[in-house]
């Protein structure tokens, strides 16, 4: 500034007031926009909750959250959550309006999209969608789905899998297990042989021959292919046994006392270990009610390192503190019960 004709005097101050509004003026205006930006995400869950979850899973990965905990807090709050449908779903998640069901009161429910599926592309999801405007799906003239879609859709014996992994063709078929069994019937397009040997039909086993996959079977399915469910949570079906049933919900803390010593116990969905904390570590467990926070002081950590940093359904026993609507679980003492869960892909977000 002093070559372009400007005196130090004047420089130096200029200088000061830049480094006032870098220390101050940034942080707030950035606090500022965050505000504006939490108003406004509440304002739309509050009057447009199937909006306002649908954009953040279509925004996904983003955030905090997983979409199995977007969709149980949607489900908490009473939304009609539609699973992935080879005749419905679309590459994104989507509103759907029930407008001619009085019980719904014309609130849209969400109907999830085939980005869920894993190992399963847009480009696929693009021509199965255009398979389905044909004439032949239209009409119902298709006698197999698996052989229509791998046909005209191109699919490839991957693709057809991840599909029917998912469970997107319970409406076209009688269960799970029998449309992996339909499925591996269909073969691949192969141009240099004879098109009309590809097209012979091929027995399928009788579904009275296979049996349906059990409600746990059903649940690891479900994680292992999108992971989430929208059976029951597993926690409610573990909270049949013990010790789970000697365990307090999520929401059953919210009319006990704080000081009260309680056992939890839940999926956990998130660890946390700010640098500002003092190595105190933050954990999230997810159950059927909800999510509860858990404070682990750092010496605990030492004792409970494995079951922490490794477990992926802990029971903590500690005292719960609760200022207002807040609700933290001090932990005493933390086991892992991981063996006791279905072979489910759960993950956590750890110390982001």
């Amino acid at each position: 500034m002093t070559s372009r004709g400007h005196s130090e005097d004047f420089a130096e101050r200029i200088f000061k007031q830049m480094q006032g509004f870098g220390e101050y003026g940034f942080p707030e205006s950035h606090a500022a926009s965050f505000a504006l930006l939490v108003y406004i995400s509440a304002w739309l869950k509050c009057h447009y909750p199937a909006a306002f979850y649908c954009g953040l899973l279509n925004s996904l990965p983003m955030g905090f959250y997983s979409p199995s905990q977007l969709i149980q807090d949607a489900r908490r709050h009473h939304l009609l959550i539609l699973p992935i449908a080879i005749d419905h779903s679309e590459w994104d998640h989507t509103l759907v309006h029930e407008t001619d069901n009085p019980l719904l009161e014309s609130r849209p429910s969400l109907r999830l999209g085939f980005r869920l599926i894993k190992g399963f592309g847009s480009a696929a999801a693009e021509r199965v969608i255009a398979a389905r405007e044909q004439t032949a799906w239209k009409t119902g003239e298709v006698s197999d789905p698996f052989q229509y879609f791998m046909r005209e859709a191109t699919l490839n014996q991957k693709e057809l899998a991840a599909l029917v992994s998912s469970n997107a063709f319970e409406a076209v078929s009688s269960h799970r297990y029998q449309a992996h069994w339909d499925a591996l019937a269909v073969e691949e397009q192969r141009p240099l042989l004879d098109q009309a040997d590809q097209h012979q039909d091929t027995p399928l086993l009788d579904t009275a021959q296979l049996p349906p996959p059990t409600e746990t079977q059903n649940l690891s399915l479900d994680y292992t292919s999108t992971g989430l469910t929208l059976k029951r949570h597993p926690l409610a079906i573990l909270r049949e046994r013990a010790p789970f049933n000697q365990c307090k919900r999520a929401q059953d803390l919210f009319s006990l006392n704080s000081g009260r010593f309680v056992r939890i116990a839940g999926l956990v969905t998130g660890r946390q270990r700010p640098g500002t904390a003092s190595g105190v570590l933050f954990m999230t467990l997810e159950d059927e009610t909800g999510n509860t926070n858990i404070v682990i002081w750092k010496d605990l950590q030492q004792r409970f390192r494995q079951a922490i940093l490794k477990g992926r359904l802990l029971l903590i026993k500690g005292v719960m503190e609760r200022k207002h609507n807040v609700i933290h679980v001090i932990a005493g003492e933390v086991l892992d019960y991981s063996e006791q869960l279905p072979e489910l892909s759960t993950k956590s977000r750890d110390f982001h």
